[in-house]
């Protein structure tokens, strides 16, 4: 049993980074649903990025793995009321799950196979941290992004200071170059990524400060809170 509420929730922060139905891989086009104990992990990956999100559950179950598809829960979370006082009840069996909610079940098959090791692709080494608000940084990622067209893979340039962070961007429309406030510690990098997957993921987040955890400009950004509620990881992209 879960809330509904924090079913809809879970699905908002994670569902982005699902593969798209056509993908040659299924089991990207599903989500892992990781239950130990009293902890409920869900994981996402789509081959650039990854989402994790956690939350404790009322009760403690037996641990099961299940990858449920992502049109699913999409289709889940858009009829659900999502009333923090109701639940949906989740059943797993052998091939299927089910969701119960108000007068609904939904019945969907698993996707079969074994997902993918996550823990092998978060790694724990930092060099650079970096600390800032969220808003700030998500509405001048989205002002880079007016510079881009359709099918444009100018990525978004990041690069540390003292205090601030420089971010910028050259394309064929135009240009842009700003500095934000930011809490730097650690190596000096440049680093690029394509805006889209960072505007999905720090709008998924609803902390008004966030943590960019970096290793160097060929690895990838990782964005965590304190608790591990939540952990986003983006692949950079190479910059000439």
């Amino acid at each position: 049993n879960i809330s509904q509420s924090t079913f809809k929730e879970i699905i908002r922060q994670t569902i982005f980074s699902v593969a798209d139905i056509t993908a040659a891989n299924k089991i990207m086009t599903g989500e892992l649903f990781d239950i130990s104990g009293d902890v409920l992990k869900v994981i996402t990956l789509d081959g650039h990025r990854i989402s994790i999100r956690k939350t404790d559950l009322r009760n403690a179950y037996e641990p099961i793995k299940a990858i449920i598809p992502g049109k699913t829960l999409m289709d889940i979370s858009k009829i659900l009321p999502g009333g923090a006082d109701e639940d949906v009840v989740m059943t797993i069996e052998k091939n299927n799950a089910l969701f119960s909610f108000d007068n609904t079940t939904v019945i969907t098959r698993l996707i079969e196979g074994k997902y993918f090791d996550i823990q092998k692709m978060l790694t724990s080494e930092h060099t650079t941290t970096i600390t800032l608000n969220r808003r700030n940084f998500t509405d001048c990622i989205d002002r880079a992004t007016i510079l881009t067209k359709e099918g444009d893979k100018k990525p978004i340039i990041l690069e540390t200071a003292d205090g601030a962070i420089n971010i910028r961007m050259d394309s064929s429309i135009g240009s842009m170059n700003e500095d934000l406030d930011a809490i730097v510690d650690g190596t000096s990098l440049k680093i690029g990524f394509k805006p889209l997957f960072f505007i999905d993921a720090l709008k998924a987040i609803d902390d008004e400060e966030i943590t960019l955890f970096l290793s160097g400009e060929k690895t990838p950004c990782i964005i965590k809170d304190a608790d591990d509620t939540f952990l986003y990881l983006v692949l950079p992209v190479a910059l000439r």
